[in-house]
């Protein structure tokens, strides 16, 4: 466990000796990280590697190189050196594992806006649900099934207030798990617990995401208006189009109720097309594939720069 052990140290490589003795190099000392591990050095902020794939490896320090036996130093001159070095030290290396999850869609939203409640519906997740804010306390990742043999991942992370940008709340500890997303899934509670007005709610996440990280604010976004069973069913309709009236709305936006299980379906089913299609693309056409990992690379460095600035602030 990282959090207990904080130094590693190969061991030198071993010293020359007469007798045709080379000195070996040390012996590799292997870090085992989950995927989806981002390695910082921690004096300049240069990233070393980004696992990204299972079995990837990457060299973070280099070790000691053996000592010179005496057979390096024989010469048409001198037939029997008796002259060997030492192994070398290797490399000192101060580092910070970073890991954000791996997921296609991240979902985003007000505390108790039923996010929660959402991925139980759409995959076999099972986060905490409790009727009180925050009850989410860390990302949890659901495998959604949209039929046999297509399937994405879902990430459900802790909800956000206002402020969260500059630290409050929970949310500025997570945001940067969304940096790998493909697409964000905004949960709307269109009747919240407490009367707030959920447009306004809406707006508030918009602008903490495009605070927090204006690239990843870029990111598709597809709306849910969640919680439809909360409203009577002859005021759904108009409650729904004065949500985004207020908030402007153009793009896609699907009305469900995630208690209920109604109208996931058909959220699954469109994130499900769109990942497809931005996966073919990605393989089809290598400009735009070459266009999607520049995006990325500087979203994963404005989200790495935010979280630290947020939270030096903050303390």
């Amino acid at each position: 466990d990282y959090r207990y052990t904080r130094k590693f140290r190969a061991e030198r490589g071993k010293n020359g000796a007469g007798a045709n003795c080379t000195g070996r190099g040390g012996e590799d000392v292997v870090l085992k990280v989950p995927v989806g591990t981002t390695i910082v050095d921690t004096d300049s902020g240069d990233i070393i590697g980004d696992l990204v794939e299972d079995g990837q490896r990457v060299m973070v320090a280099s070790g000691g190189e053996g000592g010179l036996g005496n057979t390096h130093f024989k010469s048409s001159t001198n037939r029997a050196p008796r002259k060997c070095t030492t192994g070398t030290k290797g490399e000192f290396r101060e580092i910070r594992l970073e890991l954000k999850v791996l997921a296609d869609v991240g979902l985003l939203g007000m505390p108790n806006a039923g996010k929660s409640t959402f991925i139980r519906a759409v995959s076999a997740a099972k986060p905490k649900v409790a009727d009180y804010p925050f009850t989410t306390m860390v990302p949890n990742l659901g495998v959604v099934d949209a039929d046999r043999h297509r399937s994405f991942v879902m990430a459900d992370i802790p909800g956000l207030i206002e402020g969260a940008a500059e630290g409050a709340g929970l949310g500025i500890r997570f945001l940067k798990h969304l940096a790998r997303t493909r697409i964000l899934l905004h949960i709307i509670d269109v009747q919240p617990i407490d009367g707030s007005d959920p447009a306004h709610n809406a707006k508030a996440i918009m602008n903490e995401l495009a605070k927090f990280s204006p690239t990843l604010a870029k990111l598709p976004i597809v709306l849910v208006l969640n919680k439809l069973d909360q409203i009577a069913e002859e005021s759904r309709e108009e409650w729904c189009q004065h949500i985004l009236d207020e908030l402007q709305w153009t793009g896609p936006v699907f009305k469900t109720s995630g208690l209920l299980e109604e109208g996931t379906k058909e959220v699954v089913y469109y994130l499900m097309d769109q990942i497809e299609q931005q996966r073919e693309r990605e393989v089809e056409d290598p400009e735009y594939a070459a266009e999607v990992r520049a995006f990325r690379e500087q979203l994963e460095a404005e989200t790495r720069e935010q979280t630290i600035a947020a939270k030096e602030a903050y303390r």
